[in-house]
Formats: C-alpha cells, structure tokens, sequence
C-alpha cells in the first residue's frame, strides 16, 4: 500500500463543504486516478487539512500525483503546504 499525504493550509468550513460536495457529485477522484481510499482531515480551528490518498502500487500513486499536481488551486482545499508519497510501513486496525 501506498500513500500520497498532501497538506493544506488557508482552508475554512465553507470551502471544505465545497470540495466534499464536488467530490460526492463526481463520484470519486478526477479520471485516472485508482484510489485505494480517501481520507480528508480537517482541522478547522488551525485552517489546515490533510488529505491521504492510498493506492494499490507506487505506480498509481505516481500517476495521480501527475493528476493531482496539475489541478488548478481552485480545486484543493486551500494552499498545498506539502506532498508526500510513502510506501505505508506499518497499519494497525482494531477489532
């Protein structure tokens, strides 16, 4: 497994709302990209989010960072503080 963790800053409730409703109607991540799963964290008193993209192969990761990387800032959360693209070590889940 692999992950893609993007860090954003400037980013308020209202523009969260908006990114999480344009995700919902478009069912999913831009074409191309083969997401394993999303997870979007938001830290609203701070004005950050984390986004973590998880992807079967280091292939797909690197292809939708491409995607990704290109999208104009009007589609991300806020300002992109920081990519990184990590082979995950170590998951722990509960029962």
């Amino acid at each position: 497994m692999y992950t893609r963790v993007v860090r954003f800053t400037g980013v308020d409730a209202e523009r969260m709302k908006a990114l999480n409703e344009r995700i919902e109607a478009d069912g999913g991540p831009p074409p191309g990209v083969e997401l394993a799963s999303l997870v979007v964290l938001f830290d609203e008193s701070q004005g950050t989010a984390v986004v973590l993209q998880h992807f079967a192969s280091a292939e797909a990761m690197q292809s939708a960072d491409k995607i990704f990387g290109a999208m104009d800032a009007g589609e991300t959360p806020g300002t992109r503080a920081s990519v990184d693209m990590c082979e995950v070590e170590l998951e722990l889940k509960g029962p």
